[in-house]
This record gives C-alpha cells, structure tokens and sequence, in this order.
C-alpha cells in the first residue's frame, strides 16, 4: 500500500542532501567573514540612526510594509519532481498526506523570514512607541496571516490561468499590508475591516480551489524546479552545480559593446567570456546588483573609512563570485576543440575580471563625489582599488584560474 507520509519522508531526506551539500560551499569562510562585518556595521548604525530618529517618522508604513511583504511571500515547496508527473498521477487519492508535510515544511523553512523581520523591526518599533508592549502579539498576527497566506497560495496552484492567480496574490498582499499598518497605527476599526476583507478574499480563493478538479501536477512541478534553479545558480557562484539550467538572454545592445575585440585568433575566448558575462543570467544581475547596494553603503555611512572599507568589501565579494565565469562552459566539449592554446583562455577571464574591478572601482569613486568626502574619498577609492584589482587578481586568481 502506498504511503504518501513515508514517501514525503524519503523525498525530504533527499532534498535535505542535496541542498545541504551546496550550502557547505555557500556559506564558505569568506562569506561568512564579509556577512558578519555586514551585520556587525549596519548594527552599529543602525542603533545611531534609532537614537536620533525623527517623531516624523513613518514607522507604521516601514512595518506594515516589511510585515506584509514577509506574510504574503509564502511559497509551497512540495518537493515533487518531473518523473512524478507519470509515476504519481495514478495515487493522486492518497497523496494528501504528502501535501500536509509539504505544506508543514513550507511554513517552517520561512520562519527565518518571520524571526528576521521581527528581530530587525523591533527596535524601531520600541523607538517610536515606547509606551506600547504590543509588539509581540504584532509578531503572532504576522504568524497568522502567514499560515493564511500559505493556504491561500496553495489553494490557487489549483489555478491553472497565471493572470488570476497574479491579482489575487496582489489583493492579499495590499491588504495585508493595510492591515499590519492600521494595527501598528492603532487604529483598530480599520484593522478589523481589513482583516475582514481578507478573510472573504481568503474564503473566495478556497471556494474557487474546491470547484478545480484535480491536482494541476505541471504547475507544481514546474513551481519547485524553478525554485531549485535559483538556488543553484546562487551554488554555481561559488562550486559547480551539474544541475544548473542556464538561461540564455540576447540583450543585443550591450552584447554589440562587449565584444568589441580584435578579429584574432587569440582573442576568441576573450569575446567568448565578454557575451558569456552580459547573455548569461547569472553573472551580470549580481554584478550590477552588488554595485547598487555598494554604493548604497557608500552614499549613506557616515565614516570616511568605513566607505572604504564597504567598497573594498563588495569589489572583493564581485571578483570572488565572478571568478566562476572561467567554469561556465565546463560542459560544453567545442570549448576544447578550439585551435588556440590555453593560455590564451585564463587570459582572457583575468583580463575581464581586471577590468570590471576597474569599472567598479570607478563607479564606486563617482559616488564619492556626492558624498561630503568628495575628491577626497574619490581620490583614495582610485587608488586602494586599484592596488586591490591589481594584487587580489595577481595573489588569489591567478591561483585559482587552473
């Protein structure tokens, strides 16, 4: 007889191995080192900022936002795979269990979002209303609408049109949002009336599931492999991931600036790796992504060194992850058929990572420029960044480009 329960069991242990494998390169020495200086500052300032915070400031907004958000983001990994589509069609009647435990696991594998949210928050909730000792039963109603969100995703995977499925999502995040708001407003007659109308959106979305027949078994399946992808491509920054499904965009434009190079035999993986690093998904979003968020600490810390220090951070943190440009087409066998000697291959990744360490480095100096340190804090990211391209790409790259 077929037990769903044991085999969600199975298929856990399974998913559990092989997540886990990956995140033992993820959460490397390097990381965790640039994660708790990260961590340690914005606590710091963080604390400073609570200390001289404005009576003006909408404190009801940030965590009726930040809740709200963190509430309706609420996924169902069911952890099913494509074979499944075949294989478990016929026991669809007995797979109930299966998506208790899936739907169990789903909320605990988020708590960390919940734990984050109110952790950070906490603080300036006490800075702005220090004569409340509500914050808790805030915390509890997050925990609520949370499970009333996974229930509510979960119901509309039975939803085949995506358009649907896109607006209800929307209005329950909206209200939910009006309603952590009106609740740290404390304006509680508005609360209740929002949270009613949640409840009929709530109610409207477990009445349309009941109508659908049926499990639609691609959609679930096709919702968990495109989760997985994402966390493989974060794992390809850092190890190889024989799983990976790249994903291929044209972005014409930039390609045509990129592979500006010379008509020459040598400089083949030189215009190779430029359209891999703009065509590839993976390597230009976090490029960019770093970059802004960079500049972000830039632009608003207030210590000289301390901007120096973060940009030192993320062009190191950029020139680590990009390091895996020089793996990408590992698998591809015409690679090695190229009529040009190897050299010429790890020159060509060294030269690009070289000069995209210089763009960021520029890039981040133009920040300076708006920042009260100015020509001074410009002039200083020049040179530290380029002293810094120049022996993280000759000390440590050189080493690992093999």
């Amino acid at each position: 007889m077929f037990d769903s329960h044991a085999f969600f069991k199975n298929r856990f242990s399974e998913h559990l191995k092989e997540t886990s494998r990956y995140l033992r390169y993820i959460f490397t020495g390097h990381l965790a080192i640039a994660m708790l200086f990260f961590i340690s500052a914005i606590a710091v300032y963080y604390q400073q900022w609570l200390q001289n915070l404005s009576e003006n400031f909408p404190t009801a907004w940030v965590v009726g936002i930040v809740f709200g958000l963190v509430a309706s983001y609420s996924p169902v990994r069911t952890l099913l795979k494509e074979p499944d589509l075949v294989f478990l069609i016929a026991a669809e009647n007995k797979m109930n269990a299966y998506f208790r435990d899936a739907l169990l696991y789903s909320f605990v594998i988020q708590l960390y979002l919940v734990l984050l949210a109110a952790a950070a928050l906490g603080p300036l909730y006490s800075a702005t209303y220090p004569e409340r000792e509500g914050y808790l039963l805030t915390v509890l109603v997050l925990l609520i609408f949370k499970v009333w969100n996974l229930l509510a995703n979960w119901w509309m995977l039975k939803i085949r049109a995506p358009g649907v499925r896109q607006i209800d999502l929307l209005a329950r995040t909206l209200l939910t949002i009006a309603v952590f708001y009106f609740l740290i407003h404390g304006d509680i007659v508005l609360t209740a009336v929002t949270t009613g109308l949640y409840i009929i959106v709530f109610l409207y979305d477990y009445n349309l599931s009941h109508k659908q027949a049926g499990i639609v078994w691609d959609l679930l399946i096709q919702k968990d492999r495109d989760r997985m992808q994402a966390f493989y491509r974060i794992a390809n920054m850092f190890t190889d991931v024989p799983h990976l499904r790249s994903k291929v965009k044209k972005r014409q434009w930039l390609t045509s600036i990129v592979s500006n190079v010379p008509f020459q035999n040598k400089q083949s993986f030189h215009y190779l790796y430029r359209i891999t690093f703009v065509r590839s998904g993976d390597y230009l979003g976090m490029y960019l992504r770093l970059i802004v968020i960079g500049g972000l600490f830039i632009y608003f810390v207030p210590q000289l060194w301390m901007k120096i220090l973060f940009a030192l951070l993320f062009m190191y943190m950029s020139s680590f992850q990009m390091m895996t440009l020089y793996h990408h087409h590992r698998t591809v066998m015409w690679i090695d058929l190229y009529p040009v000697e190897h050299k010429y291959r790890r020159q060509a990744v060294f030269n690009w990572l070289f000069q995209l360490g210089l763009v960021q480095t520029i890039l981040f100096a133009i920040v300076f420029l708006f920042t009260p340190s100015q020509f001074t804090g410009a002039g200083i990211i020049l040179v530290c960044g380029f002293l810094f391209n120049y022996l993280f790409m000759n000390g440590y790259v050189k080493r690992k480009l093999v």
